[in-house]
């Protein structure tokens, strides 16, 4: 009989899967509208923000699924602790990516069926979570990018 792992966040309250979506959550100023990934809870570092610096002005807020590639490239050697890797390690893509709503520029895995090359600038993409790595007790996983993002409206 086999058992289903648990699947936890490798990085606790980075993002969320809410109604099968994924998102990643970070933090934006209710005063200037400035968003923050990963979240910022000290205050607005917008210096033409005219919110009091006590951090009492920011909350948290779900990033845009979607943007497109900034830039890529491919990891082919497997990186240092902390990080886990499976094993045998097999290379994986990384992407830069512009939020379509926030205009910021956020770093993640690429899904491991697609590869640097199958990558271009400016190509759309849209999150997924995808599994990091797994032990006896749980799989571990991760935001990652996915090409070809929906047409539909955000939810």
């Amino acid at each position: 009989m086999s058992t289903t792992k648990q699947r936890r966040p490798a990085v606790e309250g980075w993002f969320a899967v809410r109604d099968g979506a994924v998102r990643l959550l970070g933090t934006r100023c209710t005063v200037c509208g400035t968003p923050y990934f990963p979240r910022n809870d000290l205050a607005c570092r917008n210096p033409r923000c005219a919110a009091p610096k006590d951090g009492s002005e920011l909350e948290e807020h779900a990033l845009s699924p979607r943007g497109r590639i900034w830039s890529y490239t491919d990891a082919r050697y497997r990186p240092p602790p902390p990080y886990v890797a499976a094993d045998p390690f097999r290379p994986f893509a990384i992407a830069a990516v512009e939020l379509e709503a926030e205009r910021m520029v956020v770093l993640g895995q690429v899904v491991p069926d697609v590869t640097a090359d199958d990558l271009a600038v400016g190509m759309e993409v849209e999150l997924t979570e995808g599994v990091l790595y797994e032990d006896e007790e749980a799989q571990y996983t991760v935001w990652m990018w996915r090409p070809g993002a929906r047409a539909e409206e955000d939810a």
